[in-house]
């Protein structure tokens, strides 16, 4: 088991490095920082726009590898490098990057869990009316965009909040709210009414895409072999589900974890911004429309690495649930 998780390690750290390295390249050839001081008024000498740029390695003058080998060299020591307003990369992506695995993780934790659930219910009552309407559920939330829905749930929460409770009880802008009094507590409350709303955006897709997948494995194995020796063994039929056909069943749903995780953090940059979040996913299209190449990187480079840490993770669930994996 030691060895297979150090060969993985080995091999995630290989593609962190060609991911950040290929997220650096394009954007230092796709955006263009020079065109920030076009419209300056009055419009700086080249020459200053010359140092400036230098000064932020920025310059376009300057050979693509030597701005690469500047910015990796900086890359291996924790500095991402300075923004194109001159200010460290590293302050506002710590601040940032908290709000969007908050919202990021907290998401995914919901979604695969109630989508397992939701799909292994489906196919032990397969036909029956949760099956049917978890179904047609699935599909009316896979083919509604993320946008839509996150609206519609700002539509819900505002008539809830006016009809059903006659007070603000879900929040739909912002992290918290400013000026609050009323102690820890208070706080820590304000703060889950902000996050229950787009944490529920971000879960209704998962849910939806995990309910498929667990109830369509779940199918394939409720009839094998080793799920009749169970019951034949003694064991009731919640047991021989829940032990042996589920954990069988959650196989290859553990295997698309991974993948979900960078489908998600796309999915967080809409969320974001429709519901007030300053994460990294709305730094991101900030700084592709301001030309920010060290902004950028420094996104694509931690998003790399949360893929890489989803992938990790699905590798000890899976290492959990078959045996054979241990063994290697």
């Amino acid at each position: 088991m030691a060895g297979f998780l150090a060969r993985r390690l080995l091999n995630y750290a290989v593609l962190v490095a060609v991911a950040a390295s290929l997220a650096y390249l394009l954007a230092a050839t796709a955006l263009d920082p020079r065109s920030n001081y076009a419209d300056r008024t009055p419009k700086p000498p080249p020459a200053v726009v010359d140092a400036q740029l230098s000064a932020l390695n920025l310059n376009d003058k300057t050979p693509l590898l030597q701005r690469y080998a500047t910015w990796a060299g900086g890359l291996l020591h924790g500095d991402f490098g300075r923004t194109v307003a001159g200010a460290p990369v590293n302050e506002d992506i710590k601040r940032r990057m908290g709000v969007t695995f908050r919202l990021v993780v907290l998401g995914l934790l919901f979604g695969s869990l109630l989508g397992v659930l939701t799909g292994a219910l489906a196919a032990v009552r397969q036909y029956g009316w949760f099956d049917r309407l978890s179904t047609g559920l699935s599909f009316v939330v896979l083919a509604v965009p993320v946008v839509v829905l996150a609206n519609m749930l700002i539509l819900l929460a505002s008539w809830v909040n006016e009809h059903l409770f006659g007070r603000q009880v879900f929040l739909v802008s912002g992290e918290y709210s400013d000026g609050l009094t009323t102690g820890f507590w208070g706080h820590v409350v304000d703060r889950l009414q902000h996050l229950v709303l787009p944490t529920i955006s971000l879960s209704m897709g998962l849910i939806a895409v995990f309910s498929r997948y667990q109830r369509n494995m779940m199918l394939d194995v409720l009839g094998a072999d080793f799920v009749r020796t169970a019951r034949a063994k003694g064991l009731s039929r919640r047991k021989a589900l829940t032990r042996h056909a589920l954990r069988t069943a959650m196989i290859p749903v553990v295997t698309y974890f991974a993948f979900t995780f960078g489908v998600l953090l796309t999915g967080a940059t809409f969320t974001e911004k429709i519901f007030g979040w300053h994460g990294l996913g709305e730094q991101l299209i900030n700084s592709i429309f301001g030309n920010d190449v060290n902004t950028v990187a420094a996104i694509s480079f931690l998003a790399a690495i949360a893929v890489l840490c989803a992938s990790l993770a699905a590798d000890l669930l899976h290492a959990a649930l078959d045996p054979r994996v241990r063994a290697r």
